[in-house]
């Protein structure tokens, strides 16, 4: 019953084609459901393996900077790692990403104009903010938030992704001010960092930790800033189209690219991200169109969905 409640508020706060803000009151029925997939994310303390050794008490023994890393998934790193100079190539392993930008820059506009004040119809809207593009990739997403403005940053924990990201931004002026590091959300936390907006689009299916990131994300948020993160449905279409159909018969991506398992639904992330003082303002569906070969925004958020959220007033 619990599921079938928040699939119906979801349904409520998804957004058409024109804006629909979530109603306040509906994070807080959601604080005490149970996510409906066993997960390795979850909170809970888990129990040590049977006839395994209790952790080391000795603190000169415990690792160091263990948040640094909490949430790679080396394997994920490795995958980028191989395609990296393909970045730029519109024809290329990033194409799908290529032809989704606008519509994923047409959702950021509208809702980080309207949370910020700002005007969606000037050249550059985000003048003023900072904004951080974790896992960057080569930046595709970076470039056109500085054009439009923003000081951005744009982080990446995949070497090569950087050095291909800062050759590109080098090329136009408008670009070329974009600070891109080659590091992890959690190390800018500990650098005690702060961001008006933070952004991670296409990221969070592919790390080991999902709930450590949102938390990581969260830290690194203004009190009262806003997040936007897009990630890909746990739904059966989901596998269909984005893996079965997307990497063995289209070939738009390398096989492999997304494992299903690691998928999450609307309704777990809106949970994560509570738990990491993040509440989902609204969210909408990308749907993409064979005939024209476009995506465009929907209330469908079966297979590709994007959420926008605020983080709560510290």
């Amino acid at each position: 019953m619990a599921s079938k409640l928040l699939l119906s508020q979801l349904r409520n706060i998804t957004r058409p084609t024109h804006h629909r803000l979530i109603n306040p009151n509906f994070i807080f029925p959601l604080k005490n459901q149970t996510l409906i997939h066993s997960r390795p994310y979850s909170d809970a303390p888990q129990p040590p393996p049977v006839g395994s050794k209790p952790p080391p008490t000795n603190a000169d023994s415990a690792p160091t900077h263990k948040k640094i890393s909490s949430s790679l998934n080396q394997a994920e790193l490795a995958k980028f790692s191989a395609i990296a100079e393909t970045w730029w190539d519109a024809e290329g392993p990033f194409k799908p990403l290529h032809v989704m930008n606008p519509t994923r820059l047409a959702f950021i506009r509208s809702t980080l104009c309207r949370h910020f004040g700002k005007d969606p119809y000037s050249a550059k809207p985000f003048e003023g903010l900072k904004f951080v593009d974790v896992g960057c990739g080569g930046g595709i997403l970076s470039e056109p938030l500085a054009r439009m403005g923003a000081t951005v940053t744009g982080i990446d924990a995949v070497e090569k992704n950087i050095n291909i990201a800062r050759l590109h931004a080098d090329l136009d002026p408008g670009t070329s001010s974009i600070e891109y590091l080659c590091t992890t959300a959690e190390t800018l936390v500990e650098e005690q960092r702060k961001f008006d907006a933070v952004l991670a689009l296409e990221v969070i299916e592919h790390v080991a930790e999902p709930a450590e990131f949102c938390k990581s994300l969260s830290a690194l948020t203004v009190s009262g800033g806003a997040n936007v993160i897009s990630t890909i449905n746990r739904s059966m279409r989901a596998y269909a189209t984005a893996i079965v159909v997307a990497e063995y018969l289209l070939h738009w991506l390398p096989k492999g690219t997304h494992e299903w398992s690691s998928f999450l639904t609307p309704e777990e992330l809106v949970l994560i991200l509570q738990r990491a003082s993040i509440s989902v303002q609204e969210m909408a569906g990308f749907v993409y169109n064979p005939l024209t070969g476009k995506w465009s925004l929907s209330d469908d958020i079966s297979v590709n969905f994007i959420a926008y959220g605020t983080k709560n007033i510290e």
